[in-house]
């Protein structure tokens, strides 16, 4: 597999293989920080973070297994992070008064929907139905137990249905 071989030479400082092995992983990376967080910017930066550290930790990156999970957790647990510390920053500025969540695209009803999730089930509802991971693979990528992965689907998507 190609992607291997772009590990092996990233490793080895091969600029071209890191190059092939950012544009295989960016897209879906992008979006799953784009969803969790709800805010374009912060999610490109947030994906290049996440991007640059597994780089960094390449030597700690078993090359058995595939490289997106391995990026996506980071992404998703840093986009998690951001999430949080703007909700924080918006408590303090604010009293108790919680801005709307971004608007998410025109005419993307399901999209506003998953933004005005709280960010532990909007992750779990992107990564199971945007980039198809198995519930048992989430609760391996966010070192959760399965059933707080199943509760945390079924009560996104409860929330996503009753929320118009």
């Amino acid at each position: 597999m190609a992607e291997h071989a772009w590990i092996r030479g990233a490793q080895k400082g091969s600029v071209d293989d890191l190059e092939q092995l950012f544009r295989a992983h960016w897209p879906r990376a992008f979006r799953a920080a784009r969803l969790v967080t709800g805010d374009a910017a912060a999610a490109e930066d947030i994906a290049q973070e996440a991007f640059l550290a597994a780089v960094r930790n390449l030597e700690r990156f078993d090359r058995r297994r595939p490289f997106g999970p391995w990026l996506h957790r980071i992404v998703v647990n840093r986009a998690i992070d951001w999430t949080r510390a703007r909700r924080l920053r918006a408590e303090v500025e604010l009293g108790d008064q919680l801005p709307a969540p971004a608007a998410p695209e025109p005419g993307e009803g399901t999209l506003a929907r998953i933004a005005g999730l709280p960010p532990e089930h909007r992750a779990v509802v992107v990564l199971r139905y945007v980039l198809e991971y198995t519930p048992g693979e989430i609760a391996e990528l966010l070192d959760l137990p399965r059933g707080t992965v199943n509760s945390r689907l079924r009560r996104g998507l409860d929330r996503m249905r009753d929320d118009p």
